[in-house]
C-alpha cells in the first residue's frame, strides 16, 4: 500500500482534534469517575461514524456517560427506554391527521425520539425484533421511513445501546446480523475501590457539575472525514486481516482452536471496523499512521460480538472475549514499518 502524507491543513485539524479530545476527557472527569477506556471507545466510534453496544450491570453510569458526552460535543440527546410494548412508531414517529384553517384534513409527520444526534437505546434487548429493526434501520441508513416517505436524520448521528447481562428472562437477544451493525461491543466494568469511594463522596454530597461544550457537530463531521485520510501501513492491514480471517472455522489457515470453539467467525465488517477505529485511535494518540497496537487495542470491542461460539466452547465456560485474547496471543505481530 502506497503511504501518503497528510496535508498541512489535515495536520492542523488532527492537532485540533487531539486538543478537543483532551478537553472532552477533562470535562467528563469532572462528571464521571473512571471509565476512561469506555469513553475513549465511544469517542472513537463517533469519529469513525459507528455505533456502540454497551453491556454492564445497572448503576455503572452508562446513561450519565452518554448524556455527558452529548453535552461536551454539543449534540442533541434523547433516551429511549426499550420495553416489550414499545412499537416502531414510538421510535420513528408517525403521521397524524390535522385540520387546516380551510377545513381540510391532512397528514402531518410527528417526529419520534430517534430525531436526535445522540440516542441512548436503554436495554435494547427488552423490545421485540420488529421494534429493534426500526432502530437498526436508522443506524444503517441514517434515515427513517414512515409510510411512503423517507426522512433524513441530523448528522452526526450516533446510537449507544445498552443491555443488562444478568436479567435475561423475557428478553429478545439481538440476532448476529443485527449485532454486526454495532462497531463496538463495550463491556462496562465495576469501578475500583478508590473510584467507588470517589463516586460515593460525589453523589452523597453537594457536588454539582455543569459540563461545557467542547466540539460542535459540524467539527465532528469534519473530523470524520479527516480520520479516513490517515494512512495504514501494509503490515498493519495484513495483521488486521489475519486477526479476522484466522477466526473463521472455514478458512484453511484458521487458528488451531477455532474449529473447536467457533461456530461462525467475524465477517468483512470486522476488518473495516478495526482499520477505521485504528485510524481514529492513532490520531487521538498523537500519531499520523496506524500501528499494530491500535488494532490490538480495539480487537476485543470489535470482535467479541461478531463471534458465535460452539456448544463445546460454551460448555467449557469460554467467552468470546477469551477467544479473542487467545487469538491475540497466537497471531504474530509483524515488525513495525517506518514511522511517518
Amino acid at each position: 500500500m502506497k503511504q501518503v502524507q497528510l496535508q498541512e491543513e489535515d495536520l492542523r485539524r488532527a492537532q485540533a482534534l487531539r486538543d478537543a479530545y483532551g478537553r472532552i476527557t477533562t470535562e467528563l472527569a469532572r462528571f464521571i469517575v473512571g471509565q476512561e477506556a469506555v469513553i475513549e471507545q465511544m469517542v472513537i466510534a463517533i469519529l469513525a461514524r459507528g455505533h456502540c453496544l454497551l453491556e454492564g450491570v445497572p448503576g455503572l453510569a452508562k446513561t450519565m456517560m452518554v448524556r455527558g458526552l452529548a453535552r461536551t460535543m454539543d449534540l442533541t440527546f434523547r433516551r429511549i427506554q426499550f420495553t416489550p410494548d414499545l412499537m416502531p412508531a414510538d421510535i420513528t414517529g408517525t403521521d397524524i391527521i390535522q385540520e387546516t384553517p380551510d377545513g381540510h384534513r391532512t397528514l402531518v409527520f410527528q417526529p419520534g425520539p430517534i430525531f436526535a444526534q445522540m440516542i441512548l437505546a436503554d436495554e435494547i434487548n427488552r423490545t421485540p425484533p420488529k421494534t429493534q429493526a426500526a432502530l437498526l434501520e436508522a443506524m444503517q441508513e441514517h434515515s427513517v421511513t414512515v409510510g411512503n416517505r423517507t426522512y433524513a436524520l441530523q448528522e452526526p448521528f450516533f446510537v449507544l445501546a445498552t443491555q443488562n447481562p444478568i436479567e435475561q428472562e423475557g428478553t429478545y437477544p439481538l440476532p448476529e446480523a443485527q449485532r454486526d451493525r454495532f462497531m463496538f461491543h463495550v463491556g462496562v466494568e465495576y469501578p475500583t475501590r478508590e473510584q467507588e469511594r470517589e463516586i460515593v463522596m460525589r453523589t452523597t454530597g453537594v457536588h454539582e457539575v455543569e459540563l461545557k461544550p467542547v466540539i460542535t457537530g459540524e467539527e465532528i463531521l469534519a473530523c470524520q472525514q479527516l480520520v479516513r485520510a490517515v494512512p495504514v501501513p501494509d503490515h498493519v492491514l495484513d495483521y488486521a486481516l489475519d486477526l479476522v480471517r484466522r477466526l473463521r472455522p472455514g478458512e484453511p489457515d484458521a487458528l488451531p482452536f477455532v474449529r473447536d470453539w467457533i461456530e461462525w467467525g467475524p465477517g468483512p465488517r470486522a476488518s473495516q471496523m478495526l482499520i477505521l477505529g485504528g485510524k481514529v485511535r492513532a490520531v487521538l494518540h498523537g500519531r499520523y499512521h496506524v500501528t499494530i497496537d491500535d488494532i490490538a487495542a480495539l480487537a476485543r470491542p470489535v470482535l467479541r460480538h461478531r463471534i458465535v461460539p460452539t456448544f463445546a466452547a460454551e460448555a467449557e465456560g469460554l467467552t468470546t472475549v477469551a477467544i479473542v485474547e487467545r487469538a491475540l496471543q497466537e497471531i504474530p505481530q509483524r515488525e513495525a514499518g517506518p514511522v511517518l
